[in-house]
């Protein structure tokens, strides 16, 4: 906990970016307003515009200082309403919504969101640092191969002798944190526990082990629990028949196998362990291991009472002997992988997120175990010692090859995180015990496991996975990009509307010294528009199509060449419209009489209002030329556009005196409804118009693009561009 104490307070790769837009857009508003308000102050005192009111122009020495005042106020009111526009304020909105509601839909798919952020950060992971049991497997554990006294045996052989057998089972019994539970009338009998010690409790029940019995015949006096460092538990019992006192050691077999120098034969005689009789087992062991079985060993040693603590203090600080023990037996657990995590892996290799397994299994069992989920074929295994002693150097250069890490501890995996943030990935961390908070904290995504994972583990991550499962996982990169994708679909849409309105009051003003768009009806779109968009595009549901494209590096712009050129052929479209209708407006549509310009103006504001409207529909898609494809399966996007259609409506028509509008008949609905439709047809052909690789908005970045072989394995190319556009 002292480890995770301290808040580092980064931002994620989205807010940065945010910051930059809204930097740039609140940039260039601030500076066209402030030249527009040059522009017309000079216009007004010229004599080159009216003033406020139909005040008439300005004369020096004949129009009052009052009129003057108003005059300037009206200008001033004129460059803030561009600021207004300029300032993308439903971006904040949008990025909230769409984390809210992806963290809400997450929890169907077996993820609960700790961090709100950390939902789009999850888009943006190259690298996912994954344990083995319980995540990419089953958790499930199954005794299928033993070495017991002498020779490889049948998993249920009861041909043992007593001796061996007792032996066995006080080291079974004694040495687990596993209970076996009476069964109740016709229920069958129950073990609780560890999935590695239920496994090793259900294979001694299978040789005939009763366990009340065993646990009465000793009394336990001092016990070691496992040690990730070491690999091994141990525990000493005194056997209460003759006063005995023994020394069980159970664990990683190359640690047990070290540190004995005696074997158990089948004719309960001990004999020394030669080194050809060490190899003979080492190739025991290997060969359970390449079928992707976990190898647990047993060992014990007798104690004279001369080294036994005789008081109560001296037992709680005794450490147990490791050694020279007597190798009892050797068994092979498999913890079968869980249905759908290899496809689950393949899927993230395919969307260019490498996989690395960081387990504390033998280095073969955790080879044998990575090719059968798909991991290790693109990359080497290596032992965590191995990892641990290299120079920082080094780690670097052999990390992006390495998708097996074995033999490992939390601070392996924690040393691990630092390396791949200093080589610029984006990293996320699965883990559950408690010694995997700092690796969890540290990552930028920390995801605990809701079943095994402690509640420091929990309380240090993101995002918990409450099914344990690797393929919850891939679920939640998909959801991560989604948000991604989302945020730069609403960007697109609300930076073409103020791009579009800007510059049409810009330019009119600087032109004619007036704007066709009024401080309210800007108001509208910016409040009104804005916010329902917001709620429309960021809540657009993620789909397969994600995982089949690469990660967004942390360097890339937020705004990307695709978007610039719709955002720009839309606005140039509803730019060149509009300032034709306010110019020449009332004669292409033969309007006369006193509410001429009123309706032109009005018909402005509805069109420019309707081109945003099917713009909504056009920013869903942004490089697909089928804008519909998926659009009714979408019932909140439809309810919002129709929604804003209808509050158009109710605008123009009834809110007149508020929104300085006036009643429109069908014939010009349908005028403006035809300028409004025409950003379909636009946006079809602008898609078809080729962009350059090299972003426009941004300097140096990285990119993985994911390819397959021939024979179907996987590749990763990393492509890095410099300043100049040079590969």
């Amino acid at each position: 906990m002292a480890n995770i104490a301290e808040d580092i307070g980064e931002e994620t790769p989205l807010q940065v970016r945010l910051n930059g837009v809204a930097t740039f857009v609140g940039q260039i508003g601030l500076s066209v307003a402030a030249l527009v308000f040059v522009v017309l102050f000079i216009f007004y005192f010229t004599g080159h515009k009216e003033g406020s009111n139909g005040s008439g122009k300005f004369k020096s020495g004949h129009t009052s200082a009052s009129l003057v005042f108003s005059s300037i106020i009206d200008i001033f009111a004129i460059a803030v309403t561009i600021v207004v526009v300029a300032v993308p304020e439903g971006l904040p909105l949008a990025v909230t919504l769409s984390l809210a509601f992806a963290m809400k839909k997450m929890m169907a798919d077996k993820a609960l969101v700790r961090r709100l952020s950390a939902c789009e950060t999850m888009g943006c992971a190259t690298v996912i640092c994954t344990d083995k049991t319980g995540t990419l497997t089953m958790n499930e554990m199954t005794v299928l191969r033993t070495w017991v006294a002498g020779k490889v045996r049948a998993v249920e052989d009861r041909s043992l002798s007593s001796d061996i057998l007792s032996l066995l089972f006080e080291s079974i019994v004694q040495g687990t944190s596993a209970t076996v539970n009476a069964p109740i009338q016709s229920e069958e009998m129950k073990v609780m526990g560890s999935p590695t010690e239920k496994a090793i409790l259900m294979w001694g029940l299978k040789l005939g082990l009763r366990y009340d019995m065993v646990k009465s015949h000793s009394e336990v006096l001092r016990v070691e629990p496992f040690n990730s460092t070491k690999k091994r538990s141990g525990v000493a019992v005194r056997i209460k028949a003759n006063g005995h006192v023994r020394v069980h050691w159970k664990g990683a077999p190359e640690f047990i196998l070290r540190e004995s120098d005696m074997i158990m034969c089948s004719d309960n005689s001990i004999e020394l362990l030669t080194n050809c009789r060490r190899q003979e087992l080492l190739q025991v062991i290997e060969g359970m291991c390449a079928s992707s079985l976990r190898c647990v060993a047993f060992g014990y040693l007798d104690l004279d009472d001369v080294n036994v603590p005789k008081t109560e203090e001296q037992l709680e600080v005794w450490k147990l002997p490791e050694g020279p023990l007597t190798l009892i037996a050797i068994i092979g657990m498999k913890d079968p992988c869980r249905p759908g995590v290899p496809e689950a892996v393949r899927r993230c290799q395919a969307a260019g997120v490498r996989v690395i397994m960081v387990t504390g299994d033998n280095l073969a069992t955790a080879k044998a175990i990575a090719t059968e989920c798909n991991i290790l074929e693109s990359g080497i295994a290596l032992e965590g010692v191995t990892f641990r002693e290299y120079s920082d150097e080094r780690r670097q250069e052999v990390l992006p090859r390495i998708t097996v890490l074995a033999r490992s501890t939390p601070s392996d995996k924690l040393l691990i995180v630092h390396t791949l943030k200093k080589l610029g990935e984006v990293v996320a961390v699965t883990g559950d015990g408690t010694n995997d908070a700092p690796a969890l904290r540290a990552a930028d995504i920390g995801l605990s496991m809701g079943i095994e994972g402690t509640e420091v583990a929990k309380e240090s991550s993101d995002i918990i996975i409450l099914d344990d499962n690797f393929a919850s996982v891939v679920k939640v990169v998909r959801w991560g990009r989604s948000i991604y994708l989302n945020i730069q679909k609403f960007i697109q849409f609300q930076l073409t509307v103020n791009v579009a309105a800007l510059s049409i009051n810009f330019l009119a003003a600087v032109s004619g010294g007036d704007v066709p768009l009024t401080a309210v009806q800007l108001l509208w779109v910016n409040l009104i528009m804005d916010t329902l968009g917001a709620l429309a595009l960021a809540t657009e549901p993620p789909t397969d199509d994600l995982l089949l494209t690469p990660p967004v590096g942390q360097k890339e712009p937020l705004i990307s060449n695709v978007m610039i050129r719709n955002l720009f052929i839309q606005a140039i479209y509803q730019i060149i419209t509009l300032l034709i209708l306010q110019f020449k407006g009332k004669e292409i549509l033969k309007l006369k009489g006193s509410k001429a310009t009123q309706i032109n103006a009005t018909i402005i504001f509805n069109s420019f209002v309707l081109c945003q409207l099917f713009n909504e529909v056009n920013a869903r898609k942004l490089e697909e030329l089928n804008i519909i494809k998926g659009l009714f399966r979408n019932k909140l996007f439809i309810m919002i556009v129709s929604s804003t259609a209808v509050l158009q409506v109710i605008i123009v028509e009834f809110l007149n005196k508020f929104a300085s509008t006036v009643k429109l008949s069908w014939q010009h609905w349908l005028i403006c409804l035809m300028i409004g439709s025409l950003s379909w047809p636009i946006a079809l052909v602008g898609k078809l118009i080729p962009v350059p690789k090299r972003p426009l908005w941004g300097s140096w970045h990285r990119r993985r693009e994911p390819s397959f072989s021939e024979n179907g394995s996987f590749i990763t190319r990393e492509y890095s561009h410099s300043e100049n556009g040079s590969l």
